[in-house]
């Protein structure tokens, strides 16, 4: 595990994956502080009333990376992205969540929950988590942004 703290957060559509994808990170890396910003219940909430804190939260060193997860996880990516040192990536293969990091060092991973399954979404979330920005050639891309 590369970080220390995260940060997670949902719509309505994802709340049952975050709280997968929580639970399966508190057993698997005990020693890990996951930050979980809502919300609880499926009632249905706006996308953008969760997706800037969590940006927030990874831009002012609250944590060191998010998990965001809507239906399509398109709405949470635009919204993480308005923020300036945020590079959220929409991701729903295991190969992009590492490719996202790898070549883009993206420290926000968003997901479409109504897309991809909870073991996928998982297995995602752990090749996000687990892979080292490779730096090199794509740090002079990523300064261009």
């Amino acid at each position: 595990m590369l970080f220390s703290k995260i940060s997670i957060a949902s719509d309505h559509a994802g709340v049952h994956y975050k709280e997968g994808i929580i639970s399966y990170l508190k057993k698997k890396y005990p020693t890990l502080t996951v930050s979980d910003l809502g919300p609880y219940t499926e009632e249905r909430v706006d996308y953008p009333d969760y997706a800037h804190p969590l940006a927030l939260s990874v831009e002012n060193g609250e944590c060191e990376a998010g998990i965001i997860l809507c239906g399509s996880g398109n709405g949470v990516c635009m919204s993480v992205n308005k923020h300036k040192s945020i590079r959220g990536a929409l991701c729903w293969e295991v190969e992009i969540a590492t490719l996202a990091r790898l070549h883009n060092n993206a420290n926000v991973l968003c997901m479409p929950a109504r897309f991809v399954s909870l073991e996928k979404a998982i297995d995602i979330s752990e090749a996000f988590l687990n892979t080292e920005f490779e730096g090199g050639r794509h740090k002079k891309r990523i300064d261009k942004i």
